[in-house]
């Protein structure tokens, strides 16, 4: 089973064909939630904001969608489990995904973001914060689109905003969603020594209440992977440096 909740006047930007201008469309969002009497609310409120609104409530439905500009994610559904769920997405697609559960662990926070989460909302939730974080990850997407450069390349490292494919010393890397997310901040200001809570902020969410060991943690990750160790460097007491490394 499955609903349509139809058009408003919030609006995301879109690339023009051809010639690189973005456009305004309505926003659309996939709701995927099985109990009715939770998505029914939802879907009034969005709906009073002006949302256009998809719901459907399996896995199985939500991965077979048509295109959206933003998913909310129910973990539990009834025929497979909501990280699959994501995971399977963000095969696909770059679309942004906020979570919506009753899970409230921090391990599945952190895994859910890894497997291309943006956010993370834990029930219960006010209406109004919902709406925040559905701006606030709209705001990171628009900051994308608008990123001028396509490729970054510093000596011989290589990334590639289009299919997200890192190189580095010749090699392909690797890299889940949030490595790649962590890579690209860093790498955009190469010698900057940029903060702890500045990369938490940007990287993972302006409202991150996780532990902040996670971002100790991929940072670990991504110098096994890279495969030098000093490339990005601790700066004790403040954050990190990615060093421009040579051609």
């Amino acid at each position: 089973m499955s609903g349509r909740e139809d058009h408003g006047k919030d609006q995301v930007k879109k690339r023009g064909p051809g010639d690189g201008t973005c456009q305004h469309v309505l926003m659309r969002i996939l709701l995927v939630e099985d109990d009715a009497g939770i998505a029914r609310p939802m879907i009034e409120g969005l709906r009073r904001q002006d949302y256009d609104v998809t719901w459907v409530q399996t896995g199985s439905e939500a991965i077979a969608a048509a295109p959206h500009d933003l998913v909310l994610l129910d973990l539990g559904l009834p025929d497979l489990d909501g990280e699959r769920v994501a995971a399977r997405i963000r095969e696909v697609s770059s679309v942004p995904i906020i979570v919506v559960t009753a899970r409230s662990d921090e391990i599945d926070r952190v895994a859910l973001l890894d497997l291309g989460a943006d956010d993370y909302l834990v029930k219960p939730f006010g209406f109004r914060e919902l709406t925040a974080r559905i701006r606030a990850v709209m705001r990171r997407v628009a900051d994308r689109l608008d990123a001028p450069e396509p490729e970054i390349r510093l000596g011989s490292l290589s990334i590639d905003h289009r299919t997200r494919a890192v190189t580095f010393d010749g090699r392909d890397i690797s890299l889940t969603p949030k490595e790649y997310d962590l890579l690209v901040f860093l790498a955009g200001d190469p010698g900057a020594v940029i903060s702890r809570d500045e990369i938490l902020r940007t990287v993972w969410d302006e409202n991150w209440w996780g532990s902040t060991k996670t971002l100790d943690v991929h940072i670990a990750s991504l110098r096994k992977k890279l495969d030098d160790p000093d490339l990005i460097r601790t700066v004790r007491g403040v954050g990190y440096q990615l060093v421009e490394p040579a051609p």
